[in-house]
């Protein structure tokens, strides 16, 4: 009896340079609990920034763009109750641990939503423009479906000020820079912090400002920044050959030295850039179709 070949594995959604299965150790499972930690190590500052640009349970609804599990659309929902919120993102299988969280769920491209045109009122794309090779087309589309006068709200980071630490350890700068490589290779940006508002003006959206927050660990165990500074998001370069062994294992250590040391200090520096969409149609884009 010949053997029955099994049909090949379906292909994963391209999301740019993001892939939840390989961002962190142990694979997916790990990925859902470090997009938990995230969000709740920073949602407070972030929240305090989105309400200071106007967000509130009026004006919705509120688009998220690649809301991945929902950490952050559970969190919105409970701080906003009133507020409806739609979750977008590209992989079906992440969105699908969303459930549950009070919005509802769409699976789509950023670059092509199935929404009709001026039909939300804020839009938000938190750590999702560093994974795309070119954010211009989920702005346009960001733009398209925003009525005029409502507001996207843009949350990202900049490298070269991401995890300012206190004692420095250069001996891993060529470790992060191997991490940053990583990402720009498969198309992310790391620092597209920098370029946050030039972004979003040359997509057309007016009164766009750039709002930083700040989370340190004055506030904050050392230990709840792991998902971010911990070395398990070195271990994926480790399997894939990118890291040797001995560069991992000096990350361990510095990031053990570093825990273990009270005087030691860290912050993450967060950009929220935020823009208007003016009244006009944006040119070229589409005009109608799609569902609410």
């Amino acid at each position: 009896m010949s053997a029955v070949t099994p049909p090949p594995a379906a292909p994963r959604p391209h999301a740019g340079s993001y892939d939840p299965a390989t961002t962190t150790a142990g694979g997916l499972a790990g990925e859902l609990a470090r997009l938990e930690a995230q969000a709740e190590l920073s949602f407070d500052e972030e929240l305090r920034v989105l309400r200071g640009l106007g967000l509130s349970s009026a004006g919705g609804p509120l688009v998220e763009i690649g809301a991945g599990s929902g950490a952050v659309t559970r969190r919105l929902r409970r701080a906003l109750p009133g507020l409806p919120l739609v979750a977008v993102d590209i992989d079906g299988d992440l969105l699908a641990h969303a459930r549950g969280a009070g919005a509802e769920l769409v699976v789509a491209d950023a670059a092509e939503l199935p929404m009709e045109t001026a039909s939300a009122g804020y839009v938000l794309l938190r750590y999702v423009l560093q994974h795309l090779p070119d954010p211009a087309p989920a702005l346009a589309e960001a733009r398209r479906i925003l009525r005029p006068g409502g507001r996207i709200l843009v949350t990202e980071v900049d490298a070269s000020c991401w995890g300012l630490a206190d004692p420095v350890h250069p001996e891993l700068a060529d470790v992060h820079a191997k991490l940053a490589a990583a990402q720009q290779a498969a198309g992310g940006d790391r620092a597209i912090g920098r370029r946050l508002t030039r972004l979003l003006r040359g997509a057309g959206f007016t009164e766009v400002a750039l709002h930083p927050f700040a989370t340190t660990n004055d506030t904050r165990p050392t230990d709840d920044f792991a998902p971010h500074l911990g070395p398990g998001r070195l271990q994926p370069l480790l399997a894939a050959g990118v890291l040797s062994l001995r560069e991992f294992a000096l990350a361990v250590d510095r990031w053990n030295r570093f825990r273990a040391d009270p005087d030691a200090w860290v912050m993450l520096l967060g950009l929220t850039a935020a823009g208007t969409a003016p009244h006009t149609a944006p040119r070229g884009g589409r005009t109608t179709e799609g569902v609410r």
